[in-house]
């Protein structure tokens, strides 16, 4: 008799959530465990905290007091608003950081021409903390009106596992200029860490067989203190002594300024660069930022969702975050950040590092950012890590975010031409429509729209220069536009899969992630 036929190999099949996870968002690790996992989180959000007052603060005029200062108040204010999303607004483990897609709308305010003629740079720097403050305020209407009106819901009802791809694709992969070329500016510092966080967190947890997950789940805190003491080394040994600027501000370990700079206690207090003013064209610039950073955030939250095991996100629960965002953006305002708020890449790709996607872990680092604002000579010295070891980080984080994205294809019928057009025609355009915009303003300092309004200049320009907001629009149009009609598109897109979890509403799982804390469901239903 022949022998049976041998099986033929099967596809793995879809899982709407994530399997291999050590901690969801309701099963914290125990609490010592669960200290150095937040602590972690907060060395890895500490990067775009410094990076991003370093570079504009200077260019407003202040120095080193003003910088410290400002650092401080965006961590301060990212402690607070990410306890709030975590406690009432998506509830997931998200951190809400500053963010750079405000960069070009701050730098157009710097550039106005009625702050040229102030001869005091600290006031200088206090007139245009003031301007940025007042456009934030403004701008934070945009996401609050959106998300607590219901009217972000409406729209995200209608994206689907294929539009999704690219949106959430492009968070991550959109970001590829912070990774190896921020290494590349001091290799020898930037290379060692990135070639060290892949082995430790890849190969060591394999070949020593510990069980423990020691190894793979604090990498990060493992090879940032290897590589710090090596800069160090290098940095008191005169290694770049006569370096050049920028290789002395990417490698050395005593270059921040910070340290001396920073007092020993103080506590960020609204206003405190005095009373915000206004300009119609600057805020109007800064909500188009606003709701750039709204898409991209959206696209986050699901990447957030994914590594923390949870089931899909209710379009309400998403809705829900985007106005506790919009009222993260009003801090940023009152309190002169000089920057907005948005969810952190890279803390997303944190949770799949290290498999931990506890909500209580995120609330940690919150305490920790809070914690080391207010004792600033002790943040300080975090915050003095180089910022090559900083980019290292970023490529392996932004890459875990941008798989993220494209494992969402497992919903989506790959067969399918449609599928493939949308798919393709998207990523492209949201690689090449910023490439050309950034390009563009690179080469002629100024973007492609250049009228005698600096503010209508920012409204075009700056949504066209975000690779996630361009791929994720084109696709979530194509989306629900090309032949949605025939019967089979609903399967070929994978809406059937997230149709199940339109609301939490009777589904335990998603009401145990989701639903507010003390029964405040009863008072404040979802949007």
């Amino acid at each position: 008799m022949a022998g049976a036929k041998a099986d033929e190999p099967q596809p793995h099949p879809p899982k709407d959530q994530l399997p291999n996870i050590s901690y969801c968002i309701t099963s914290p690790p125990p609490w010592p465990e669960a200290i150095l996992l937040g602590f972690q989180h907060f060395l890895v959000m500490l990067g775009t905290t410094v990076l991003i007052p370093t570079a504009l603060v200077p260019q407003m005029g202040g120095g080193n007091n003003e910088k410290a200062r400002v650092i401080e108040t965006l961590l301060f204010v990212a402690g607070i608003n990410t306890l709030l999303q975590t406690m009432f607004g998506t509830r997931l483990p998200a951190v809400i950081g500053g963010s750079y897609t405000f960069v070009p709308t701050t730098i157009s305010i710097i550039l106005a021409g009625r702050f040229s003629g102030e001869p005091d740079p600290i006031e200088k720097f206090k007139r245009i903390m003031r301007s940025i403050q007042g456009a934030l305020i403004v701008a934070s209407t945009l996401q609050i009106v959106l998300g607590f009106s219901g009217l972000w819901r409406n729209v995200a009802r209608f994206l689907s596992p294929l539009s999704s791809v690219p949106l959430v694709s492009l968070v991550g992969f959109g970001l590829y200029e912070l990774g190896f070329p921020g290494v590349a500016k001091c290799v020898e510092i930037g290379l060692p860490q990135l070639i060290l966080i892949v082995f430790v967190s890849q190969y060591v947890p394999h070949v020593l067989h510990s069980g423990k997950n020691i190894f793979d789940r604090f990498a990060v805190i493992f090879t940032v203190v290897i590589v710090w003491i090596y800069a160090h080394l290098l940095t008191v040994g005169g290694a770049y002594n006569d370096a050049p600027p920028k290789t002395q501000i990417s490698c050395r370990t005593d270059r921040a300024g910070l340290i001396d700079s920073a007092p020993w206690i103080r506590i960020p207090y609204p206003f405190q660069w005095g009373a915000p003013s206004f300009d119609a064209g600057e805020a109007f610039a800064m909500m188009m930022a606003a709701f750039v950073a709204l898409v991209e955030s959206s696209g986050a939250f699901i990447a957030v969702y994914r590594y923390a095991s949870a089931t899909p996100l209710p379009p309400s629960i998403l809705s829900r975050g985007i106005g506790w965002q919009g009222v993260g953006i009003l801090l940023s305002g009152l309190f002169g950040t000089v920057n907005g708020s948005s969810v952190s890449v890279e803390n997303a790709g944190l949770l799949a590092l290290t498999r931990v996607g506890s909500r209580r872990v995120v609330q940690i680092s919150a305490g920790f950012m809070i914690f080391f604002s207010i004792l600033g000579k002790f943040g300080a010295v975090f915050a003095s890590i180089p910022p090559a070891i900083i980019a290292a980080l970023y490529c392996l984080f932004f890459a875990y975010v941008g798989a993220g994205g494209l494992s969402f294809l497992q919903f989506c019928n790959l067969n399918s031409f449609r599928t493939k057009f949308i798919l393709g025609f998207s990523i492209f355009l949201g690689l090449s429509v910023p490439q050309y915009f950034n390009e563009y303003t690179a080469i002629n300092g100024y973007g492609p729209v250049n009228t005698g309004a600096r503010w209508f200049n920012d409204i075009i320009n700056v949504p066209f220069q975000s690779k996630a907001f361009v791929a994720g629009v084109v696709a979530y149009f194509l989306d629900n536009t090309l032949f949605k009609r025939e019967g089979s598109i609903r399967k070929d897109r994978g809406k059937h899969w997230w149709d199940k979890y339109k609301s939490f509403k009777g589904d335990t799982r998603s009401e145990e992630f989701y639903s507010l804390p003390f029964n405040l469901n009863k008072y404040f239903p979802s949007v």
